[in-house]
């Protein structure tokens, strides 16, 4: 069995972003040889996430609206930001959105249903994190 590791790094401009990243994971699939096996892909920051869904402008607003309803941003609202953070929405958002996603590889390619994609989700952002592609088969 091969693997094959690459990273993603991010800067976002605000606070809250979702960024479409298949294309970058496809390049890391073709790029590692793999042609069967497995990929992971993972927000390896507490504050961040990686999920799949459909790539529409209106569900993103959608995303956000309801995270924001269930966990809305604000120094006085979470226990957590007695330690001086002000993030604390932003770890139950990457909670509910999730860390990671495994896609299977077939014939060299991610094995997508129809209209998925893969997303990084900001949650804090305005400072660099990574997420991590690890692709590991034959």
């Amino acid at each position: 069995m091969k693997s094959y590791t690459h990273t993603l790094w991010f800067n976002t401009k605000n606070r809250q972003e979702f960024i479409n990243i298949t294309p970058q994971v496809e390049e890391a699939v073709k790029k590692s040889g793999i042609k069967e096996g497995l990929c992971l892909v993972s927000a390896m920051h507490i504050t961040a996430s990686v999920f799949i869904n459909d790539d529409e402008a209106g569900l993103h607003e959608d995303f956000s609206a309801w995270l924001e309803k269930l966990a809305p941003f604000g120094k006085d609202k979470y226990k957590h930001n007695l330690s001086g953070e002000d993030n604390g929405d932003a770890h139950l958002k990457r909670t509910v959105m999730g860390r990671e996603v495994v896609v299977a590889v077939t014939e060299g390619k991610l094995d997508f249903g129809p209209w998925e994609q893969i997303f990084y989700g900001e949650f804090d952002g305005r400072r660099r994190k990574r997420v991590l592609i690890k692709i590991i088969g034959e």
